[in-house]
């Protein structure tokens, strides 16, 4: 097995098994986000074995050396044609490696790719979907599967900024990073904001974290050849001059020995009085103008004929050697080199992650229009929503049965159905006060929601069985009647006001309507004149 053409020969059976795969893999449609995430990573997982064996087939073709070792142990010299021991002692090698591990494959590869390649569809329906799904750990519950972006933490490092001016909320810091596709992002920011070391780390970790997100959610992108790409297009525009506003612009400040480079702040009056006068420091020298000194130096300087020379140092000193400003002046344009291609970098990224921001920004929205007990409520039916099918339909019933639970309406406030069979809107809930709960002690404290229903119960079957295991009339006198305790001190005082006509005309007798509901015969007339039964 240590054949040099016996292992191109079957590298490049693995390439073809491997681009099989791939196909086999990619071909078959996927209905739902989850699925198309875990296709697309194993996928990359096979691209990455596909190109480790591209590279090894490469570096042994360009052994040459190797090769031409091993046709010449193949080829026989003309007197050496009847010699075949080298064939048999690599026959025997051959005899003795599968002696030895009997149970090995012939071509040696992989089995599991071998299970992909041999029946696809029980392949998918047994690895792709496990319970432990390895892909759903590389997500935050923020993120959910890929679908959004985690942008809290870098939210709040750009608010801890110096010199941001006002603070944003999530929403328009989603709306400043969505600006980045139709320009560089963070833009709006101070200079000095920008040119500080702040933001350099900010810019590093949202950039990191960009990366990450695509790599993760995307996986059959090449993330890196694109940065790449866009990092060579910095390098030619900063060359070019267009990212002038990152170089720092630093103002020269007097020095001690000021005098001898000619530069620093002088003043003439003190120079005629006391010699030459340098003041290193703007502050210095406006502190001495109110100086008796200064006073008398400049009624002195005004009685004068003659006037100073404007330079102390005179018009012929020699300039000031500029190497060191030239150096200066270079370390200050690349000081913040770095910060100005990470931000171009991650503007980059932002455009390409154009669609998901908007999702982003649309579930942010969404949610924060929920209360408490509803976000509550919708993470406890995420945390129950089941995994996906393990086993794939054995006839078409258990096919319709998957189609319908698919197409199962996502309902997690659990809304009221409307006449088209779907949840009707959140406003009209509110609207119908839906939402606000009604007790009924005499139905055994059963709960009404919504102020519709609860009317129409007192004339429903729980509420007038009820009432006559109380010995009472279902009655409109006890309409709105609730309490047990309220019900019986209604019927004794209706009894003290000689109304006892009542009880004993509307319970004698009781009818039935085709429901089942039973009322008395008073009950029933009204309720039939209504149109209620």
């Amino acid at each position: 097995m240590d054949s040099i053409i016996e292992v191109q020969r079957h590298t490049h059976e693995e390439i073809e098994q491997f681009e099989r795969a791939l196909y086999t893999i990619l071909s078959k449609p996927q209905p739902t986000h989850e699925s198309r995430l875990q296709v697309e990573h194993k996928a990359s997982q096979l691209l990455d074995r596909l190109s480790s064996r591209l590279v090894t087939l490469n570096n042994i073709y360009e052994d040459q050396d190797a090769r031409k070792a091993e046709i010449d142990s193949l080829s026989a010299l003309p007197h050496q044609q009847n010699d075949l021991s080298a064939f048999y002692s690599r026959l025997g090698k051959i005899q003795e490696h599968y002696a030895k591990y009997p149970d090995a494959l012939v071509a040696g590869f992989d089995p599991e790719l071998a299970a992909l390649l041999d029946d696809p569809e029980e392949y998918a329906d047994d690895e792709e979907y496990e319970e432990d799904d390895p892909v759903a750990l590389l997500f935050s519950g923020e993120e959910a599967y890929g679908k959004y972006l985690d942008l809290y933490t870098n939210h709040t490092t750009y608010n801890n900024l110096k010199n941001i001016g006002k603070r944003l909320g999530y929403l328009q810091y989603l709306d400043v990073l969505l600006a980045a596709q139709s320009g560089t992002v963070h833009s709006e920011l101070h200079k000095e904001c920008r040119l500080s070391r702040d933001y350099e780390l900010y810019i590093k970790a949202l950039h990191s974290y960009l990366i990450s997100f695509m790599k993760r959610a995307q996986p059959l992108v090449d993330v890196e050849s694109h940065q790449r790409e866009a990092e060579l297009q910095f390098v030619q525009k900063w060359d070019d001059g267009e990212f002038a506003d990152w170089e720092e612009t630093r103002q020269s400040k007097p020095t001690a020995n000021a005098s001898e480079n000619g530069e620093g702040i002088w003043c003439a009056a003190c120079r005629q009085l006391q010699g030459q006068k340098m003041y290193s420091k703007k502050t210095v020298y406006d502190a001495h103008l109110t100086s008796k000194k200064h006073i008398k130096a400049t009624q002195k300087q005004a009685s004068s004929p003659e006037q100073p020379p404007a330079n102390p140092n005179g018009p012929s000193a020699s300039p000031a050697p500029q190497n060191g400003a030239d150096t200066i002046q270079s370390s200050a344009k690349f000081k913040h080199r770095t910060a100005a291609l990470l931000t171009y970098l991650t503007s980059q990224l932002l455009v390409s992650l154009i669609t998901v921001l908007n999702e982003t920004k649309s579930n942010v929205e969404r949610r924060f229009s929920l209360t408490a007990r509803e976000r509550e409520q919708e993470l406890l039916e995420q945390s129950k929503k089941p995994p996906p099918a393990a086993t794939a339909p054995a006839n078409g019933e258990a096919g319709a049965e998957e189609e319908e639970e698919e197409e199962r309406i996502y309902n997690p406030l659990k809304l009221p159905l409307g006449w088209d069979g779907k949840p009707i809107p959140y406003w009209l809930y509110k609207l119908h006060g839906l939402g606000v709960e009604y007790r009924c002690e005499i139905c055994s404290d059963h709960v009404y929601m919504g102020r519709k229903n609860f009317d129409r119960h007192f004339q429903e079957s729980r509420h007038a069985f009820g009432m006559r295991a109380l010995g009472l009339p279902n009655t409109k006198h006890f309409h709105e009647i609730t309490r047990i305790e309220d019900a019986l001190a209604l019927a004794e005082k209706l009894k003290r006001e000689g109304r006892n006509e009542i009880f004993e005309q509307e319970t004698m007798e009781e009818l039935e309507d085709e429901e089942g509901n039973v009322y008395n015969r008073k009950t029933y007339e009204d309720l039939k004149k209504q149109g209620l039964i």
